[in-house]
């Protein structure tokens, strides 16, 4: 274990509370001119961080937090891939001898990320920006990231999947499956796994001349409203839904439009959920693996935070793990019938030189 650190510092403070330094300084002094709501935050803020007082030890604890949509009332633990990663990352924790706290997303949770003990954090999704990791960062807490951070720094560590692979492999399939106009539905989120597939997919079709067919994600359209403009022009015969929900929403849309599943419409969708196996229609579904990234996290974290600096063959991991996905292909996107194109029945859908 490594020894007791040391204290904040006000520039750790002013960047935790988002003020200046000097901000800062009046705040602890009771000088200048500090509102009054600042000046309890920044004393909050500095409360939390431990100013002024000893380092607290250990606490055998690590935190968990989903921080792509930090602050909006979602419940992330009612997504399968989130519910299987916390379980999976419960039990490796405890099998370290490690508990695990999971912070909510609503809003007024803010205050957690900046006085939270724990000794470590995984994050989940981090977006460019985030305001949890700015926190964490300026208490000197130890960070491990699911997903690519947006703007890592030197050292830092995440276990992810090789998105660029996966895009191409489920395009990929879908193309020998005899789909001609692949839409994307996604879009949503802000974090590395959403610019990585879209920008693979934005390739793909550039190389192969096929056309970019983006449809925006939404998590409450239960009925699949945003694909109605690409399924009435016969825009598209294939779909690949890069969230959870978006694969009921693609079925939603197509039984609306009259589409077959999968003689006019092939679907894949990137989901944990085992409904998708026993739909009316199985879908291929890609599995991103969430118990293995759980596992491969929280052992990262732990090296990181046990990392003694005078025992130089021990070194922490940093920088991508990679942990491998995999594409589980069902009725869906079988392959269509020799001579069937995709689209509304007797419709003549065929690509146009």
């Amino acid at each position: 274990m490594t020894g007791v650190p040391a204290g904040p510092t006000i520039a750790d403070i002013a960047r935790a509370a988002e003020v200046s330094t000097a901000t800062v300084s009046h705040a602890l002094n009771g000088t200048g001119r500090v509102a009054d709501a600042t000046r309890r935050r920044v004393r909050e803020v500095a409360t939390g961080l431990g100013y002024g007082a000893p380092r607290a030890p250990r606490t055998r604890t690590l935190g968990l937090a989903v921080t792509t949509f930090a602050g909006s009332s979602w419940n992330y633990v009612a997504v399968t891939y989130f519910s299987r990663w916390l379980t999976a990352a419960t039990s490796a924790a405890h099998a370290r001898g490690y508990a695990l706290t999971t912070l909510p997303a609503e809003r007024g949770a803010e205050a957690l990320w900046h006085t939270l003990a724990v000794d470590g954090m995984l994050l989940l999704d981090s977006p460019e920006g985030d305001p949890v990791l700015r926190a964490l960062r300026a208490r000197g807490i130890p960070v491990v990231f699911d997903g690519r951070p947006a703007a890592p720094r030197p050292g830092d560590t995440w276990v992810d999947n090789d998105h660029a692979a996966t895009t191409r492999e489920v395009l990929g399939h879908l193309a020998a499956a005899g789909a001609r106009r692949i839409a994307l539905h996604g879009g949503f989120g802000s974090e590395y796994y959403t610019h990585a597939v879209t920008r693979t997919y934005e390739e793909w079709c550039a190389e192969r001349g096929r056309p970019v067919l983006p449809v925006r994600f939404e998590p409450d359209d239960a009925d699949g409203r945003a694909f109605d403009r690409v399924f009435a022009g016969g825009e598209a015969d294939a779909v690949y839904s890069l969230y959870d929900p978006g694969g009921r929403q693609v079925l939603a849309a197509a039984a609306r439009h009259g589409l077959a599943v999968p003689a006019d419409l092939l679907v894949v969708c990137a989901s944990e959920d085992p409904a998708y196996e026993t739909a009316g229609v199985p879908v291929t579904t890609v599995t991103l693996n969430p118990e293995l990234t759980a596992e491969a996290a929280v052992a990262a974290l732990v090296e990181r935070i046990e990392h003694d600096p005078a025992r130089p063959g021990r070194p922490f991991r940093s920088g991508g793990l990679t942990v491998p996905s995999a594409l589980l292909v069902r009725a869906s996107s079988r392959p269509r019938p020799e001579g069937r194109a995709g689209g509304h029945a007797g419709k003549d859908t065929r690509p146009r030189a």
